[in-house]
C-alpha cells in the first residue's frame, strides 16, 4: 500500500482523479476497454468533481459500483444509483454502467451482477473507507473469505450514524438498515485499487488501517494485502498519523 497526503481535499481529489484516468487509459490502450468500480458517499465528492474533467474515452469504459440500499428508490436523495447518475454517468456517458437497483429482487440482482463481474476482471477499483473502516458495506467484523461477489448485509449503528452525519438521512428511523454490498474478496480482485479518504471524521479509520495488523475488526486493513493499492488523504484525515507511519507507506 502506498499513502499520498495532500494539504486540501481539492488537491487530493485532483491527484487521485489523474491517477485513475492514467490507469483507465493504460487499460484501454492494452485491451481496448477498461472496467472500473466506483464508491459513493460524501468523501468521494472531491474525486468526482475532478474525474469527469479527465481526458478519457469513456465510451470504452464499463462501470460497476460497490453497494446500494435494499428497497431504496433511485429518486431518493440517498440512493447510490442516483448519486452516480448525477455525478458521473450522466456527465461522461460511459460505454456501460451496471447500476444496482435497490428496488429489485436482491438475489436476482446479485446473480446478474456476479455473472457480469465474472466475465472480465475489474481494472481499477475506487474503494472508500468508512468511519468504522468498512470497505463497501462490509462493517466490522468483516468476512475476508466470502466466496460471493455481492451479498445482502445489515448495517451496524456506526455505519448508520455516518449516513446521518453526511446528511443523507435526518435520523436512524429514516435510514435503510440493509444493503446489497460487494464482498471483501471481490474488491480485492481489482487489478489496481485507489482509495480516496478525506475529512477529519476519517482520521481514526485511516490511523487504524495503517497501524493495525490484518483484522476483520478494521476491514480496510485488508487493502494492505493488495499488490497495487494507493490511499489518498488530505491533511485532516491524516492528522493522527506519526511521521514514522507516513514514511512506512511513502
Amino acid at each position: 500500500m502506498k499513502l499520498i497526503i495532500k494539504q486540501t481535499k481539492e488537491e487530493m481529489g485532483k491527484l487521485a482523479a489523474q491517477h485513475t484516468a492514467k490507469l483507465i487509459n493504460e487499460a484501454i490502450a492494452k485491451q481496448g476497454y477498461a472496467r472500473i468500480l466506483l464508491s459513493t458517499g460524501a468523501s468521494q465528492f472531491p474525486f468526482f468533481d475532478e474525474i469527469v474533467k479527465e481526458n478519457v474515452d469513456w465510451s470504452k469504459v464499463e462501470m460497476f459500483h460497490l453497494d446500494e440500499y435494499v428497497g431504496i428508490s433511485e429518486d431518493h436523495p440517498a440512493s447510490f444509483k442516483r448519486y452516480l447518475l448525477d455525478r458521473f454517468v450522466n456527465k461522461v456517458n460511459p460505454g456501460k454502467a451496471y447500476l444496482i437497483n435497490g428496488q429489485g429482487n436482491p438475489e436476482e440482482t446479485i446473480a446478474n451482477l456476479t455473472a457480469l463481474l465474472n466475465d472480465k476482471p475489474v481494472d481499477v477499483g475506487l474503494i472508500g473507507i468508512g468511519e468504522n473502516a468498512h470497505i463497501a458495506f462490509n462493517d466490522p467484523p468483516a468476512d475476508f473469505y466470502d466466496t460471493r461477489a455481492y451479498k445482502v448485509v445489515t448495517l451496524d449503528q456506526r455505519c448508520l450514524q455516518q449516513q446521518i452525519g453526511e446528511g443523507w438521512f435526518k435520523n436512524v428511523e429514516e435510514t435503510y438498515k440493509q444493503a446489497i454490498s460487494m464482498t471483501c474478496p471481490q474488491i480485492m480482485k481489482c487489478k489496481s485499487i485507489i482509495s480516496v479518504v478525506p475529512y477529519k471524521v476519517k482520521a481514526e479509520a485511516i490511523y487504524n488501517t495503517l497501524t493495525r495488523d490484518l483484522t476483520p475488526e478494521v476491514p480496510a486493513t485488508l487493502l494492505k494485502q493488495h499488490a497495487d493499492c494507493t490511499v489518498y488523504c488530505d491533511a485532516d484525515s491524516a492528522s493522527l498519523l506519526t511521521d514514522d507511519v507516513i514514511k512506512a507507506f511513502a
